[in-house]
C-alpha cells in the first residue's frame, strides 16, 4: 500500500498539513520521505522495518551500505536518498557549529560526532580544531584503528594543531562496542594529549567518547 492508497485521515502528508510535521511518528516521517513501498511491502511497513532493523531514526542516519543489504525495496536509488539525508544533516550541524563558539554549540558538536562515528565498526580518533574565540577552524579524523583499539600519537595531534593555528582542541573517539564509558587507556591518553598540547600553548578543552546513542565528556566528568 502506497501513501495515496491510505485513508485520507491516515496519510502522513495530509496529517502534517493539518497538524504540523511534529505530529507525525518516526515511521510516518520516513514513509513520507520514501513515498512508495515495493511489491508486497507497503510504504508504512517498509518504513517500520527500516526503523526496527537500524535502531530508529538515529540508526538510520548513521547506517552504512552493509546495514541496508537484504532489505526488500532498498535499491541503489533509495540508498542514495537516505545517504543524502544523512549528509544534509551532517552539513547542517557543521554549519551550526561554525556560526557560534563551539562551547555554546556543544549539543551540535556531540550530535555531529554521534552521526559521524557512533556506529562505526572500527575505532576512529577525531580532532576539532578551534581558534582563540573557540570557533571552529576544522574537524579532522586523524587516526583509524581496529575493532578494539586505535594507535594515537600525541605528536601528530600537536603537529596538526600548529598547522591549523589552533588555540584549543576537542578530541573524540568512538567505542565500537557501543558503550561510551572511558577506559583507563582513554584517561592515560587524555593526560598525554593535554601535556603535549600544553607545551605549544594549545589547550585541550574536552575528550568526548562516542558510543551507540550516547557520549561521555571528560570535561563534564572532571577528568581533564
Amino acid at each position: 500500500m502506497n501513501l495515496k492508497d491510505l485513508p485520507a485521515d491516515a496519510r502522513p502528508r495530509e496529517r502534517a498539513q493539518a497538524l504540523g510535521m511534529a505530529s507525525l511518528t518516526d515511521a510516518e516521517l520516513l514513509a513520507l520521505q520514501l513515498g512508495t513501498g515495493t511489491a508486497g511491502v507497503g510504504v508504512m511497513q517498509l518504513a517500520t522495518q527500516l526503523l526496527q532493523r537500524l535502531g530508529g531514526l538515529a540508526g538510520l542516519l548513521q547506517a552504512r551500505e552493509g546495514d541496508l543489504q537484504g532489505i526488500k525495496g532498498m535499491g541503489p536509488a533509495r540508498k542514495a536518498e537516505l545517504a543524502a539525508m544523512a549528509e544534509i544533516l551532517r552539513r547542517a550541524l557543521v554549519q551550526r557549529v561554525q556560526q557560534q563558539p563551539v562551547l555554546d554549540a556543544s549539543p551540535a558538536v556531540r550530535a555531529y560526532l554521534q552521526l559521524h562515528m557512533g556506529k562505526l565498526a572500527h575505532e576512529e580518533f577525531a580532532v576539532v580544531f578551534l581558534n582563540a574565540q573557540h570557533r571552529l577552524i576544522t574537524m579532522k579524523t586523524l587516526f583509524r584503528g581496529t575493532l578494539t583499539q586505535t594507535a594515537v600519537y600525541p605528536r601528530e595531534v600537536v603537529r596538526e594543531a600548529l598547522a591549523c593555528h589552533a588555540a584549543s582542541v576537542i578530541v573524540a573517539h568512538n567505542h565500537p562496542s557501543g558503550v561510551a564509558e572511558p577506559s583507563m587507556q582513554d584517561q592515560r591518553l587524555t593526560t598525554a594529549l593535554r601535556e603535549a598540547l600544553a607545551l605549544v600553548d594549545v589547550r585541550l578543552l574536552d575528550h568526548i567518547v562516542v558510543g551507540h546513542g550516547q557520549t561521555v565528556s571528560f570535561a563534564e566528568r572532571g577528568l581533564l
